[in-house]
């Protein structure tokens, strides 16, 4: 089939995702304005993304931006940890070369960085203003109430830390308004932990970054198609018709350093709590797969954990446009984020361009943009532990919406990434 046949595959995709979240929802009646308001932002960002050399041109500079930062964050950890830190073929002034690939000396360091300039953003202020702005913007067009058009916002830029901004409203939220802060949360990334994913495919995508960025902003109006599709706001929220206020934390230090240090010291957190579900996750698989390699092989290969689940996520390849002799392949990576997290699933994309299996730009272009997302099992534990702390009075019901959240998260990544099938050149 010529290119166009599998761009108009990616286009119906889109739609069919959209009835299944209806489907397999509670199929009440879904307010207009959210509906078309939020579909016509997600389109329309992707095509100022595709489309327009000058927002290809602001992808660009956003991802040299990213890179430098990433390099600067280099330079601590070198220090720290020497040729550790160093990435495969890089060298030391002194000629000591790489030792290899390490995740923890040369992932995590700038995990930490960013943490800690995130710290220091906030405590400027500039964060709080572009987060305001941009909760204005999703109040106005999709008629969100102030709370969820924070929370969207927000999730812009950091994970569960979210939910700190709008702990005074969680309490009182609407089950719709929980569902989509919850959908939000998983569907995107935490800029904190991006340069992960730039590190581990920037060698076989060089503009990698700057797709990152988009893929996260497209995903948001996705994720609010998808939670409203699936559980239509019923009632009237507290925060209907006027903005929330955006608190943080780091405002309230006394000095630039001691923010950035606080920041940092969350981002030193967040990699331990990284390697720690990395640990326990692929820990799990392993011995999930050492019980399924008790069962008969299937035409001639053991069971395991990543094949069934590549097996359940197949027919959602197909609705990416994604050519059938890549089928196989891209539901392997999808279902490995479902069971390993999107950090394993970035890593074994890159890996796979990396040999005779790897698969055309186009696809990788896909790929990228419906993997980012924190769509996995450990994660909805971590968001659904980190709510329930902040509002305990609710645990029961946010251990519920967690689940149907990992539902409208995947459905909502895969719609991003329908939008690139479609738009991508």
């Amino acid at each position: 089939m010529e290119e166009s046949s599998y761009r108009l595959i990616s286009f119906c995709g889109f739609f069919l995702l959209c009835g299944m979240g209806w489907i397999t929802g509670s199929r009440a009646e879904i307010k207009k304005e959210t509906l078309l308001g939020s579909f016509f932002l997600a389109w329309a960002l992707g095509a100022l993304t595709f489309w327009f050399s000058g927002s290809r041109a602001a992808l660009q500079w956003i991802n040299d931006t990213l890179i430098s930062l990433l390099n600067a964050s280099f330079k601590g950890a070198v220090f720290l940890f020497g040729p550790l830190a160093l990435g495969p073929g890089q060298t030391l002034p002194d000629g000591t070369p790489s030792v290899g690939f390490i995740l923890a000396f040369q992932v995590f360091p700038s995990v930490i960085f960013f943490s800690a300039l995130l710290g220091g953003l906030y405590y400027l202020g500039i964060m709080q203003k572009v987060v305001g702005l941009f909760s204005r913007v999703f109040h106005r067009i999709l008629s969100l109430s102030g709370a969820e058009s924070l929370a969207a916002s927000v999730n812009l830029f950091v994970g569960i830390e979210s939910g700190l901004t709008v702990r005074p409203y969680l309490s009182k939220m609407t089950r719709s308004e929980l569902l989509t802060l919850m959908t939000c949360m998983m569907a995107t990334v935490a800029s904190t932990v991006m340069g992960i994913y730039v590190i581990a495919l920037q060698k076989t995508f060089p503009n990698i970054a700057g797709h990152l960025v988009s893929a996260s902003l497209i995903s948001i109006p996705c994720a609010i198609l998808i939670s409203k599709l699936f559980y239509p706001e019923l009632d009237r929220p507290e925060t209907f018709g006027k903005p929330a206020e955006n608190s943080n934390e780091s405002s309230e230090h006394k000095g630039l350093m001691p923010a950035m240090v606080e920041g940092g010291t969350q981002g030193v957190k967040m990699a331990a709590g990284i390697a720690t579900v990395l640990i326990i996750v692929l820990g799990l698989e392993a011995l999930f797969d050492l019980i399924l390699g008790m069962l008969p092989e299937f035409d001639g290969q053991p069971f395991s954990a990543v094949r069934l689940s590549g097996w359940i996520t197949y027919p959602f390849t197909i609705l990416l446009g994604l050519k059938p002799e890549e089928w196989e392949v891209a539901s392997k990576i999808l279902g490995s984020r479902f069971i390993e997290t999107e950090v394993s699933a970035y890593f074994t994309l890159a890996s796979i361009q990396a040999t005779e299996a790897a698969i055309s730009l186009r696809s990788m272009t896909i790929m990228t943009y419906s993997l980012c997302g924190f769509v996995h099992i450990s994660s909805m534990g971590i968001f659904v532990g980190g709510l329930s702390a902040l509002v305990p009075s609710r645990a029961n019901e946010v251990s519920i919406v967690g689940l149907q959240a990992l539902w409208t998260s995947f459905l909502a990544t895969l719609l991003t990434g329908c939008i690139a099938g479609c738009l991508a050149n």
